[in-house]
């Protein structure tokens, strides 16, 4: 009996039910989000800087993937999240809820737009890629803390 008890402590030991129960918290989950939405710019950005040739199944593809997250990306910002999990978010959000929801609702409608848009040039890509970029950067300089 006494081995079975220690080979099960040493399974869960070595599983690291840590992480497991760390991937459920908001602050982790946003920041899987975030990481999407910036593989989503980088691979449109590579297009506008003419990196890579442009790709409207992939430029759509991003523009999607931004439309998703925001669609739920505020839900993941509960009272209590505020500090942990190495999370950028900044008190703003908390303190300044109506503007950070609004921040996200911008975001979410520009990406939306470009989604609708469907790109079919690079030029058409530009369009809807300034406006979402912006609105990314105001939401950050005031909902995202400074990495130091």
């Amino acid at each position: 009996m006494k081995i079975r008890v220690v080979f099960a402590a040493a399974i869960i030991g070595a599983a690291g039910l840590s992480p497991v129960i760390a991937a459920d918290e908001p602050q982790v989950v946003r920041q899987e989000m975030m990481k999407k939405v910036g593989g989503a710019t980088g691979a449109m950005a590579k297009m506008v800087k003419g990196e890579v040739d442009f790709d409207a199944a992939a430029a759509l593809a991003a523009l999607t993937t931004m439309s998703e997250v925001a669609a739920t990306y505020g839900d993941f910002f509960p009272e209590g999240s505020e500090t942990g999990m190495e999370t950028e978010a900044a008190p703003a959000i908390w303190s300044d809820r109506a503007g950070f929801d609004a921040a996200v609702a911008k975001f979410k409608a520009s990406a939306d737009a470009g989604v609708a848009a469907a790109p079919a040039d690079l030029d058409a890509l530009k369009a809807v890629f300034g406006p979402i970029t912006q609105n990314c950067g105001a939401c950050h300089e005031v909902y995202r803390l400074k990495k130091s």
